[in-house]
């Protein structure tokens, strides 16, 4: 007859991946070195300054870290953990269509690319948050510019890919049911 472990590691087929816990604890890891990436290499080291779309994005991936964290601390099973899920595809999602329009920018064509716009502070300051958010999210000159890159890739890319990877991780491993929360 077979045990209770077996059947289990048979209907998951995840078996080999660390408890929940650790993986929504490993997710928020990821986030805060992309951020501790972002700010004291990026900004601080090289001077870059980030342009609007870089802060949502920043946003969005603050934001990752902390449902992640939350799951890991609250570490639910069940239903719970698929709440969970959920929350980590759609900020996942939401991060990941900032960088795609960002990205979208840096392609046009450079008699495509929209003025530059105020500073986010300005925006902030001047209108209320909804007219700031869609004044963002429809882009300036400033957010075509590409200020680095790596192994030919440039900074949104490269955060799109991490939304991408990081929602598919969390959204799997908390919708997954198994005897290891």
């Amino acid at each position: 007859m077979p045990t209770l472990a077996s059947d289990t590691t048979r209907s998951t087929g995840f078996a080999w991946l660390p408890s929940r816990r650790l993986c929504n604890l490993a997710g928020f890891a990821a986030c805060v070195s992309m951020m501790l990436f972002a700010v004291f290499y990026l900004q601080k080291h090289l001077g870059l300054t980030p342009c609007p779309l870089c802060v949502f994005q920043r946003i969005a991936m603050i934001s990752l870290a902390a449902v992640f964290v939350v799951a890991a601390v609250h570490n639910p099973s069940s239903w719970g953990a698929r709440v969970y899920s959920v929350l980590l595809g759609l900020v996942a999602g939401s991060g990941a269509g900032i960088a795609s329009r960002h990205i979208w920018l840096q392609h046009l064509p450079a008699d495509q690319v929209p003025s530059c716009g105020p500073s986010l502070e300005y925006l902030l300051d001047s209108f209320p948050l909804w007219e700031t958010i869609r004044v963002v999210l429809r882009g300036t000159g400033d957010c075509a510019e590409i200020q680095w890159t790596f192994l030919g890739l440039t900074i949104p890319e490269l955060t799109l890919i991490a939304f991408i990877a990081l929602g598919l991780f969390g959204v799997i491993r908390n919708w997954r049911r198994d005897a290891t929360v």
